[in-house]
């Protein structure tokens, strides 16, 4: 663990610098995250689900625009996060580097046996593997909406919000 001290009731505004190990014990807890790519000449994100295998992230995809913009020679970057309902304590992991499709046969055969079941239907035979350059991420004590709240939140609305 980092030497930051875990977020308490006490201390709602603390942030807890998570170290390396921690952020992929907590990457392994949840298999879906946001992929943020760049397509040409914007960014794009996306969500995915994915497997953490042996210091990567594997994802399967069809083809399509998120497919050639990951794989692509543009860096992605993933953001997966969670919240403890009974505790108010949220963490945020974010991975970035670069994604690869997955060619090697034995390497395809090895992910296929990560379970990976994307959750929308369709064919996803495509594998891509994120390697990661910077792997960072943080925990933090959920701010109740009393805290936060101003008069201007209870304003007259437009038609359009």
């Amino acid at each position: 663990m980092s030497t930051d001290r875990k977020p308490e009731a006490g201390r709602p505004n603390e942030v807890e610098h998570l170290d390396n190990h921690e952020c992929w014990h907590l990457l392994r807890t949840v298999s879906v995250g946001r992929l943020a790519v760049w397509v040409e000449d914007h960014p794009d994100i996306f969500p995915i689900n994915y497997k953490v295998d042996h210091g990567t992230l594997v994802f399967r995809t069809a083809d399509g625009t998120k497919l050639q913009a990951a794989t692509g020679d543009t860096p992605v970057a993933l953001e997966a996060d969670g919240v403890d309902a009974d505790t108010g304590i949220a963490w945020s992991v974010v991975v970035k580097g670069q994604a690869a499709p997955v060619r090697n046969p034995q390497e395809v055969l090895d992910t296929v046996g990560l379970l990976l079941f994307p959750w929308q239907a369709g064919t996803k035979e495509h594998f891509v593997r994120i390697t990661p350059d910077t792997v960072t991420g943080r925990r933090f004590k959920v701010t109740p909406p009393l805290t936060w709240w101003t008069p201007l939140d209870d304003a007259p609305k437009s038609g359009n919000e």
